[in-house]
């Protein structure tokens, strides 16, 4: 077998997944396979049939150690939460450093630091705050590259916290920290307090001075707060802590505390704790798709769950020392957390004709969950027979659990009670953005996020030329029933932006019934979604017995900010109509706009010329100020700007171009010491912002003359930015390796074009 046989013939797009983030160094597929399943045949089986994959840090990294690369096969870690002094919370901003050189996410959780206004023993007199040294986290996050991309963070807060008002807001300003997710840790207390509109009270008592800080606020102030910003910023997530320490295999481990969520939060972890990540594919598990006779093959899930158990083991032995820190090794080889999960479940139920959320697709999943969860735990069992259980396993407190109970048959219970358990955590649902990706199926427990996606192509003549791309399981649904048009399609071809929330909840929380660890949960909801809507979603996910989600309203300010879409065959063109080759001649009578850009190394000045009537850029010119950067490097960008705009290439292409170039080190520094750098996070993306900013200035100059002279005046009018209660479809956030749009869902930003994933 090879990749194109494994992945399909016209799987491009899997092949270059697979060749470019997984493949080492030329192997062939076959090479691949025997390195990856550790000379498993079993394993080796199942990645063929894909049924199950590991996670990306394992399918890139597995066996690479021994070439003498520093690598982890954990996908996540979560550190230790920085003490309340100053050494402390350098120390872990260094420790984050050193594991995201290695290829780790990792959380931290800050609620152990004094709140803004606390008394202090030095110079200052009084602290900052907890809220100020995210900023130190989000730039060590920017700084530290990982192979092409930059590390991935989340960082937590306790909502009892006296800074919680502030950690909620922080990210209303997109400019500040940047570089992480936020989730807040919810009570029951809390919770409980919202529903009954009852006071609660925000505390903290510095050891250092006795100092004790505290307030009373109004619970579901604090509440709609947390729902106005999600609904505006998909931010901060909500993280039922509670919940998180009491449904698991040890909530009644009195040695045991989790200290914080991993940057999907699907994993809860201790500090120190990583986590091996795998997915069994649910969407393969089907016999007779798409026919009367469609059903799901428990007797082989249950055959590869096992499997997949003891590939996780396996790997985790292997990796034990190649963990970055000595506190994450210690950690891992004290409780062996694993996470086994599932991706194409949207996938699965259309194969079998059932609508994702009806009543009939969760007696499904709940009959499937307890079959992985049962089943998971008697591999685990049956590994601590033959290898012994983890160190700190108490068999009489873990069987006590309401979890254990409410997810092993008798004969599983008497096993775990005759051998005791391998793992004291062992099953999770990822966002597997990449992965299934890579295999064209839904990610996570999410459903398919559409049946087809718009692609661009240009023909010889320079023109956009837009198609359908159907969603690979919609594609073979059509092909087989002879369908030309996805209206005819079946109401049961349900999608992310058409579902219903409460079915959506429904789904997450079943699935949780069986998940010892988290669920990696974003809700998609439509631009009409209000914040009402987000609180009664909040309050039903706490009801049903979840453990976390987030929201992702379609054309919420996170999207809109980020990156507008616009029409650009409204945007005036320099070269618009030249044969190709051509470029546009200018005179001296040109519109001129000035900037001075703040950048990384210094000043950069910016001049730019448009067209008197249209608005259009001709030209560029970049000079560096006295302590500005490479001048000669200026020049040439202006130069390439410059004849870009005058051979026909609009503004907003040649502004993705340059928004496209990465992170400057000097200009993260910059921007966190000094806070005066210009928009952008390197030179030419601050000169594309500034381009921007003139041409828009030069377009409402030339709207305002027309109006004057009564429209005699011959103006293409550029497209307004769109306002926050506008809709703004999931195009509205682009990939930052191909320009293509992005989509939100499992908690990660995913390119259904190239791969790219936040979040691997």
């Amino acid at each position: 077998m090879n990749e194109q046989e494994w992945l399909g013939e016209q799987n491009q797009l899997g092949m270059d997944i697979w060749k470019n983030k997984y493949c080492n160094n030329g192997e062939t597929f076959e090479q691949w396979i025997d390195r990856v399943s550790g000379h498993d045949e079993d394993v080796a089986q199942l990645l063929k049939e894909q049924k199950f994959l590991f996670g990306g840090r394992i399918l890139a990294n597995r066996g690479l150690e021994y070439e003498g690369k520093k690598i982890t096969l954990s996908n996540c870690y979560v550190m230790t939460p920085p003490e309340d002094n100053i050494e402390s919370i350098f120390d872990r901003a260094g420790k984050l450093a050193r594991t995201y050189s290695y290829g780790g996410g990792c959380g931290i959780d800050i609620s152990g630091l004094s709140p803004k206004g606390a008394r202090i023993n030095n110079a200052a007199k009084e602290t900052s705050g907890s809220i100020s040294f995210m900023t130190l986290y989000s730039l060590v996050t920017e700084l530290i590259g990982q192979n092409g991309r930059r590390g991935a963070l989340m960082i937590s807060i306790d909502c009892a916290h006296p800074d919680v008002l502030e950690f909620i807001k922080l990210k209303t300003d997109l400019n500040k920290v940047t570089k992480a997710n936020i989730s807040i840790r919810l009570s029951d207390e809390f919770m409980e307090a919202v529903k009954a509109r009852q006071q609660f009270r925000l505390h903290y008592t510095r050891k250092e001075t006795g100092q004790v800080i505290e307030s009373m606020v109004n619970a579901a102030d604090i509440f709609r707060l947390v729902a106005e910003t999600n609904w505006d910023y998909a931010e901060p997530g909500a993280l039922f802590w509670d919940r998180i320490c009491q449904w698991n295999l040890l909530a009644n481990t009195k040695e045991f505390k989790f200290a914080g969520v991993n940057p999907c939060a699907e994993e809860p972890l201790p500090a120190g704790g990583s986590c091996l990540l795998g997915s069994l594919n649910l969407a393969n598990f089907v016999r007779d798709p798409f026919s009367d006779k469609s059903l799901f093959d428990f007797n082989e899930f249950r055959r590869c769950v096992t499997i997949a158990v003891r590939a996780l083991n396996d790997v985790l032995d292997e990796g034990l020392p190649l963990h970055p820190l000595q506190e994450q090794q210690d950690s891992v080889r004290q409780w062996r957390q694993i996470g086994l999960g599932i991706m194409g479940l949207g996938d699965m139920l259309i194969k079998l004709g059932i609508t994702y959320g009806s009543d009939e697709a969760v007696a499904l999943c709940d009959e499937i969950g307890f079959a992985m969860t049962d089943t998971a735990i008697a591999a685990s069992a049956n590994l601590a027979g033959e290898r012994g259980a983890f160190d700190m396993c108490h068999i009489d407190e873990i069987m006590e659990t309401p979890f254990f109970k409410a997810n092993t048959t008798k004969k599983t219970a008497a096993l775990v009670k005759e051998k005791g358990l391998r793992n004291s955590q062992l099953l999770t649902i990822a966002p597997t953005g990449t992965l299934s990706t890579m295999l064209g199926i839904s990610g996570g427990i999410e459903p398919i996020y559409a049946n087809f996606y718009e692609r661009k192509t240009e023909s010889l003549h320079g023109t956009d030329v837009y198609y359908k791309v159907y969603t690979p399981i919609v594609e073979r649904y059509m092909k087989a029933h002879n369908i030309k048009d996805d209206s005819q399609l079946p109401e049961y071809f349900v999608t992310a932006l058409t579902l219903d929330y409460h079915q959506r909840v429904a789904m997450q929380a079943v699935w949780q019934q069986h998940i010892d660890a988290s669920i990696s949960s974003t809700v998609n909801v439509p631009n009409s979604f209000t914040v009402e809507d987000t609180e009664n979603l909040y309050l039903l996910a706490y009801e049903k017995g979840c453990k976390g989600l987030t929201l992702f309203r379609d054309g919420c300010k996170r999207a809109g900010i980020l990156t507008t879409h616009v029409d650009k065959k409204s945007v005036p063109i320099a070269g618009a109509g030249l044969d190709r080759g051509e470029i546009v001649s200018i005179d001296d009578n040109v519109i001129g706009k000035k900037r001075k850009l703040v950048t990384g190394c210094g000043s950069l000045h910016c001049l730019a010329f448009f067209d008197p009537e249209t608005g259009a850029l001709l030209e560029t010119y970049l000079s560096k100020g006295s302590t500005g950067g490479c001048n000669n490097f200026m020049i040439g960008l202006s130069r390439m700007i410059s004849i870009s705009a005058r051979a026909g290439i609009d503004i907003y292409t040649i502004i993705d171009q340059l928004n496209s170039t990465g992170n400057c080190p000097s200009y993260s520094v910059r921007r966190a010491t000094r806070g005066d750098t210009s928009k952008g996070s390197c030179c030419p993306m601050a000169v594309g912002n500034a381009l921007l900013d003139m041409y828009n200035e030069v377009q409402e100059d030339l709207r305002q003359s027309a109006a004057v002279t009564k429209g005699d005046v011959p103006v293409k009018k550029a497209p307004a930015k769109p306002k926050a209660d506008k809709k703004v479809t999931a195009e509205s956030i682009f990939c930052p390796q191909c320009g293509e749009p992005l989509v939100f869902e499992g908690g990660c930003n995913t390119c259904k074009n190239c791969g790219w994933s936040k979040c691997n």
